[in-house]
């Protein structure tokens, strides 16, 4: 394990005012996407989309590195150079989703576990060569009746560890995602609840599979009410209950945590993540890592045509510039306004 590339790359990833760009969609999540915005679906398209983004000049200064799906990081700029290398000729690192989605978890009904380990060193090898630096791993956890049980949580958490632990042997810093749905009526209580277990437990797992965590970054989802929730929470508690758990269940020792978007709107995951940096003792780096939260503006702006490029890209640089504002707890409204 190279130690001094893994620390130097998860430093970079955390870079003040800097976050991820996550565009590693499918091809099926995508094709939904695109159908919402009104856009035709092909890999050409996907291919420009990508491209529309990465070249965007606000990625040199907000983003720090962008989460690539597997036909993604085949795929070239139309100049002819690969998009990882396109990437690090802007100084932002490639890097790659490697789980293979979501399956249910036999016998418990409405739970799920993540699939993707089978393989995964030797696909680990030919992403570095590829250019990958980084990784992620996305587990689901559902809140419901007499959900999560202990035993889903523990299915995740010990898939997370094996991922992280295959990585690193890799010299990849791996990014583990224990996403907490926001789909539901539970109250901030409940998902603090359920966050707290799941990262205690995803701890345990990666000391027990003697993952660094020096080398290791969190995707975090906040702490914050059920979308169907009666009375949800304010931004300001949603900011402090996310900081109260981290700082129960994560060491010191992690060089940073992203956050998830987790289906928030534009303007209330900068302000989440804003409040979250405005409150000083924060002993990691606090950022984003967002999808739709970022570039689905811009998707709807584009609307796949070439008069709508600069303007697409524009709408794109705009939520980067505001989060990275949310990342160093200088986003206001009145900014949000400004842009538009």
């Amino acid at each position: 394990m190279d130690t001094t590339l893994l620390a130097a790359t998860a430093k970079a990833m955390v870079a003040p005012g800097k976050g991820l760009l996550a565009a590693d969609e499918s091809a099926g999540t995508c094709a939904k996407r695109f159908a919402a915005a009104g856009v035709a679906d092909s890999e050409e398209m996907r291919r420009t989309y990508r491209e529309m983004l990465f070249t965007t000049p606000a990625m040199k200064s907000t983003i720090s590195g962008v989460i690539l799906h597997d036909e993604t990081i085949r795929q070239k700029h139309s100049n002819g150079k690969p998009f990882a290398d396109y990437l690090n000729s802007i100084g932002v690192i490639p890097g790659i989703k490697v789980d293979g989605g979501t399956r249910d978890l036999a016998g418990a009904p409405g739970e799920l576990v993540t699939d993707g380990l089978d393989g995964l060193q030797k696909r680990m090898k030919e992403y570095f060569a590829l250019g990958a630096r980084f990784a992620k791993w996305r587990a689901v956890i559902t809140i419901g009746e007499a959900i999560p049980t202990s035993r889903c949580i523990w299915a995740n958490a010990h898939a997370l560890a094996r991922y992280a632990a295959i990585c690193q042997e890799a010299n990849i810093v791996p990014v583990v995602e224990p996403e907490v749905l926001l789909d539901g009526d539970h109250s901030i209580e409940r998902s603090f609840e359920v966050t707290e277990a799941m990262l205690r437990t995803m701890m345990g797992q990666l000391a027990d599979n003697k993952v660094s965590i020096e080398h290791t970054i969190l995707k975090a989802s906040m702490v914050i009410s059920g979308k169907d929730a009666k009375n949800r929470a304010s931004q300001a508690e949603v900011g402090a209950r996310t900081v109260e758990v981290l700082k129960r269940t994560i060491p010191a020792a992690m060089p940073g945590i992203v956050f998830l978007s987790g289906g928030q709107s534009d303007v209330d995951s900068a302000a989440h993540l804003n409040e979250m940096n405005k409150r000083s003792g924060n002993p990691w780096p606090l950022t984003f890592s967002y999808s739709r939260a970022l570039h689905f503006t811009a998707l709807k702006v584009w609307q796949g045509k070439k008069e709508n490029y600069k303007a697409a890209q524009d709408a794109f640089a705009h939520r980067c510039k505001m989060n990275s504002l949310a990342a160093k707890g200088k986003w206001t409204a009145e900014a949000e306004k400004a842009g538009k």
